[in-house]
């Protein structure tokens, strides 16, 4: 592959990973509208019934490659986990240190956790455009948190949001983990269906008896259902969906940066439609997240001497491109990029 071809690849990437996250935008939202649903009921059924959906449209992609998944079964299995924990863990850390701190610990911190499976697993370096990009992203995730923190209302204790922020943690732990494992697998030539669908279905059903014992108040009125069918079909059915095309073609580490964006849709609708207030250091945040998504997807042209070849071995958004990953063994990788 050429390496303009390969710049389109990856820029289109990241278009379907920036789609994904505004959509994962919308679930703070959504979920004010059911205010009677705990935080385990509107994980479940939102990851739960969207990863069922998910491989049931991919069975017969999971079906075709089903050798080539059993091969890879400890990267399905631990994805499957990861995607079970990820929206409980998300949720309950919102409901108990609040929408903005919850979301900026959770998916604020998701880049550094990608970054240090990657480090340590695959040996992949952290190029300095990465690191600019993921420091604007951090800087204006803290401070629309801070902002949106110092107007809360203040109903939450001390200890509340100290574990909220700890699930937070391990909800930013989970989606790294998942982003990464499906990755591994679209790399191991694994169509991103097929391996979104395995993992995301997997995921499913190991939420299904945690939806059975919290998901009554979802049946309760039509606007309680009307939230949860949206939260399944939307953000997290066709939220993944566009999230699996884009590891099909940037790092996890990459897409993980570029769903900064999804704090930030949060804070504006927030303001637009719950009707809450952003002081000026949360705009500033969000402008700040707006910089670091322009850093990571603005094309960088490749440098090149004249009458000299032009190297197409470097992926323009952080590191080797998937092909020549997948041409080298993963000892052999290792070395050469530690």
């Amino acid at each position: 592959m050429k390496g303009t071809d390969r710049g389109r690849s990856a820029g289109t990437g990241a278009l379907c990973v920036l789609a994904a996250a505004l959509l994962w935008g919308t679930t703070g939202t959504a979920a004010t509208f059911a205010p009677d649903v705990g935080p385990l009921a509107i994980g479940a059924v939102a990851m739960g019934l969207g990863g069922l959906l998910q491989a049931l449209i991919a069975a017969p992609q999971i079906a075709a490659h089903s050798h080539r998944l059993r091969n890879q079964r400890g990267t399905v299995l631990l994805g499957a986990v990861s995607v079970a924990v990820y929206p409980l863990a998300f949720y309950s850390s919102m409901h108990l240190a609040g929408v903005a701190v919850g979301t900026v610990v959770s998916i604020g911190t998701a880049p550094l956790a990608s970054s240090l499976i990657e480090r340590v697993v695959d040996g992949r370096r952290l190029t300095r455009r990465w690191t600019l990009a993921a420091a604007l992203g951090l800087l204006g995730t803290a401070l629309l948190c801070v902002a949106e923190a110092t107007h809360a209302t203040g109903h939450t204790s001390l200890a509340g949001t100290l574990l909220g922020i700890a699930l937070g943690l391990v909800a930013a732990a989970t989606y790294a983990l998942y982003s990464w494992a499906a990755h591994r697998l679209i790399t191991r030539q694994i169509p991103s269906r097929a391996a979104m669908g395995a993992v995301f279905g997997l995921g499913g059903l190991l939420l299904v008896p945690v939806l059975l014992a919290t998901g009554a108040p979802l049946l309760a009125s039509w606007s309680n259902a009307a939230v949860g069918t949206y939260m399944a079909l939307v953000p997290m059915l066709a939220g993944y969906v566009l999230f699996g095309w884009g590891l099909a073609h940037v790092p996890a580490s990459t897409a993980t940066t570029l769903s900064l964006l999804e704090p930030a849709v949060a804070a504006v609708l927030a303001v637009l439609v719950v009707g809450e207030l952003l002081p000026a250091a949360g705009w500033l945040g969000i402008a700040l997240v707006i910089a670091c998504l322009a850093v990571l997807t603005t094309p960088t042209p490749t440098r090149h001497t004249r009458g000299q070849p032009r190297n197409d071995s470097v992926d323009h958004y952080g590191g080797p491109p998937r092909e020549a990953a997948d041409a080298v063994p993963s000892g052999e990788h290792r070395t050469r990029h530690s």
